[in-house]
């Protein structure tokens, strides 16, 4: 009997609802079709019996832990899992031994899944290296974290990574609503009911988190049962109310998809662009008193210091970036205030849509234009033969000029000379403005006196 059976039979005897509805098969593994399913990486790999050591990074709730235990039980291997942040050396050599144990008399893999993989250290990580590199385990790390960053490089080379994105409201949806039903592992058979609006909070508040929304909504239908029993009355329905005691956390004021939501946030987009902070900061807290997500809220605002503020103070990007990393950090409600700031800082800051409508203007003439082909003078020329045909002939070095520039054609023939970034003069664009003032009257007279020589 393997954990899923386990789990099943198990259903009365505390084990959460999350863990009792892991999948038991590829089959039931939902919103990862791309990475599991038939023809994919690890669908050949499990046909094949033939599983590779890798690192499975994604958010929480995802499914890592779950797809890793499906790896083990589709290759019959023998499956180790421990948490980095309670492991050591010493476990990992016991694991070790074990697996030559497995290997010598029972001649079964060994699985080792290493939850929180980031948190082990260079000497924990190089204790089992050797042995990933000689075939004696299959590793497989899991990580909420960049790996990239976080584990060793000489680890990482003998490690496939696989990237799983949070859940769709869709999948997270499917995976309640068979909770609902399913009478051995869920709530089936209990009379519940889940009201439509309790459904659409539950899901949403999730963001993507399979055990969030399983977790609350045992809580929930545990609330409205106790409802029932209390009254004596045949079924009662998970409503909106359980749903929120559940989350502690109220639905939203408004749709998150419909009018009000689009309404809310255009006006929080337009005080910051008409440079009212006071609109600014009541229409941010209008949206996460309506229960938006802040870091939502926050790539609004990031989008808005790029497109809205631009070089005319180059610093707002920065500022809204670090908003957006503070808030990741502190959570709610202590995070908020960083929001406040960066809407602030947005609103009362010098304004200009000149990146906008440069990049617009250039993706029009590209879409007119086509694809035109790289000038000789500007091209990399690597090799001999390319050297031959010109790549990279009377390229002149900025650096090797007064002031590090040089009047040279970097735009493709057919749209020389044409301007797309015309800066204001408004903040530091009127600094860039004259610069690039200065420079295109240089050009200017190098071209009119590359003409005259030419006539």
């Amino acid at each position: 009997m393997d954990l899923f059976d386990q789990a099943g039979r198990r259903a009365a005897a505390g084990i959460p609802l999350a863990e009792r509805m892991r999948p038991r098969s590829m089959e039931e593994f939902e919103g990862h079709e791309t990475i599991v399913g038939p023809g994919t990486l690890i669908g050949s790999a499990v046909a094949r019996d033939q599983i590779f050591s890798m690192i499975l990074w994604g958010p929480p709730g995802c499914g890592k832990t779950t797809l890793a235990r499906l790896l083990a039980k589709a290759t019959a291997a023998h499956f180790v899992q421990f948490s980095a942040v309670l492991a050591g050396v010493r476990q990992i050599r016991d694991v070790i031994d074990e697996a030559r144990r497995q290997r010598e008399f029972h001649r079964r893999r060994t699985v080792l899944f290493v939850d929180e993989i980031h948190r082990f250290n260079k000497a924990q990580q190089d204790a089992f290296l050797h042995h990933v590199e000689s075939g004696l385990i299959t590793l497989i790390g899991a990580t909420t974290e960049n790996p990239s960053f976080e584990v060793i490089p000489a680890l990482m080379s003998r490690c496939r990574v696989i990237v799983l994105d949070a859940l769709s409201d869709e999948a997270v949806n499917r995976i309640v609503e068979r909770a609902l039903e399913d009478p051995e592992r869920g709530l089936g058979g209990k009379g519940l009911g889940l009201e439509a609006d309790a459904r659409a909070h539950l899901v949403a508040a999730a963001e993507g988190d399979v055990r969030r929304a399983l977790n609350s909504l045992e809580i929930a239908a545990a609330l409205a049962a106790g409802e029932r029993e209390d009254a004596g009355e045949g079924p009662v329905p998970i409503t909106a109310a359980h749903v929120e005691q559940a989350l502690q956390q109220k639905m939203p004021a408004y749709d998150k998809a419909g009018e009000a939501h689009f309404n809310l946030i255009s006006a929080l987009h337009k005080s910051l662009r008409g440079s009212d902070p006071d609109a600014a900061v009541y229409w941010l807290a209008r949206m996460l008193a309506g229960g938006e997500d802040p870091l939502y809220v926050a790539r609004r605002m990031v989008r808005f210091a790029a497109e809205d503020v631009g070089l005319a103070d180059p610093f707002a990007l920065t500022l809204a970036m670090a908003a957006v990393e503070a808030y990741r950090m502190l959570g709610s409600p202590e995070g908020e205030l960083a929001l406040v700031e960066a809407a602030v800082y947005l609103a009362t800051a010098p304004k200009s849509n000149r990146l906008y409508t440069a990049y617009g203007q250039v993706m029009e003439t590209i879409r007119a234009t086509g694809s035109k082909p790289v000038p000789l003078h500007i091209r990399n020329a690597p090799t001999g033969l390319m050297k031959r045909l010109g790549y990279g002939r009377n390229y002149r070095y900025a650096h090797d000029f007064e002031d590090a520039y040089t009047p040279q054609e970097y735009l493709p023939e057919g749209l020389e000379g044409r301007t797309f970034y015309r800066p204001t003069e408004r903040g530091y664009e009127k600094t860039v403005g004259q610069r690039l003032a200065r420079w295109r009257e240089i050009k200017a007279k190098a071209l009119a006196g590359g003409r005259k020589a030419d006539g």
